[in-house]
């Protein structure tokens, strides 16, 4: 949770503490994020000029990520007053990431038509995570238009939900009765943040279902490095910021005037974030930057580079 004290700081009350190495360190962050946003301005434009059609919005939500969430965390560091809305900012956009990542699967096979023509023989195991990992007795799904509307809306919900929320909060901020620092039973965030989690975890599991089934597939085209990323992205914007609070709070990370515990915690948490979404962004300009031509018609044998992932025949 973001500390009071944090929030009550302007950018003036952050500029006049820093001595050299403070300013250095800050001008080189800034400098991170701007060449980050630069770097995804500059992708839009090789992609809205080589990409086919259906896939230009989408590829550039996906890359997206990375550099939306580190100018986030640039402003937030400068800005701590605006950090609440930052966060959510970035937690909206990463919402609609999750959706775009399972389309762009998708798209990638040569979109819903082409996927349920090529995966008429196979069955969707959904017995992975983050919700199910652990259930192996779980039956084998058979791939229908029905299934794949209910794996987009697995993780639509979560896009439309998470700015539901978002905007809920707000609402509930302004009016003064939400609070991230308050924990307590009838505090709103106490409600909505551990809702809000749940519909992540009910987000990300389609799009696991997604990966292993296209995961052989889609191997030519350096999916798995990419689904990497996009759960990198995760890892680092949401259990990295909580791990980083939770030792602030037990003191593990020690207080530095004029910051308090929590408030050293938080900084630390978004100047981590502005360093890994720049290496993100640079990584995943490599893997997303290549021509798209689409895949071959899967044959009968099986091919090593066009099979999908089929059920056991134990199952």
């Amino acid at each position: 949770a973001l500390s009071m004290a944090v929030a009550s700081w302007s950018c003036q009350d952050m500029i006049h503490p820093l001595d050299i190495f403070g300013i250095i360190l800050y001008s080189v962050l800034t400098f991170m994020a701007a060449v980050s946003m630069l770097v995804f301005l500059e992708e839009c434009i090789y992609i809205y000029r080589k990409v086919p059609a259906n896939k230009k919005s989408i590829i550039i939500w996906v890359n997206g990520a990375a550099p939306v969430i580190g100018t986030m965390s640039c402003l937030g560091m400068w800005i701590p007053r605006a950090t609440m809305f930052t966060d959510m900012t970035s937690a909206c956009y990463f919402a609609v990431v999750v959706f775009k990542f399972l389309i762009l699967m998708l798209e990638e096979v040569g979109g819903d038509e082409a996927f349920l023509k090529r995966a008429g023989r196979h069955k969707l195991k959904i017995s992975t995570g983050p919700c199910c990992c652990c259930c192996c007795c779980l039956p084998y799904v058979a791939i229908t238009r029905r299934s794949l509307f209910l794996l987009k809306l697995g993780s639509f919900q979560f896009a439309v939900l998470k700015i539901v929320f978002t905007i809920l909060s707000i609402v509930l901020y302004t009016n003064g009765t939400f609070d991230l620092a308050d924990l307590s039973i009838t505090g709103a965030a106490i409600w909505i943040n551990p809702f809000v989690g749940i519909l992540t975890i009910i987000a990300l599991w389609p799009v696991a279902i997604m990966f292993m089934h296209l995961r052989t597939a889609l191997r030519t085209l350096k999916i798995i490095p990419k689904y990497a990323m996009y759960q990198l992205v995760l890892i680092l914007s949401q259990l990295q910021t909580a791990i980083i609070n939770i030792l602030a709070l037990n003191g593990t990370i020690a207080c530095s005037p004029p910051f308090s515990a929590s408030a050293k915690g938080y900084m630390m948490s978004q100047q981590l974030l502005i360093l890994e979404m720049f290496i993100i962004t640079l990584v995943t300009r490599l893997l997303y930057r290549r021509q798209y031509d689409p895949l071959p018609v899967e044959d009968g044998n099986d091919n090593e580079h066009t099979k999908m992932a089929a059920i056991p025949v134990s199952a």
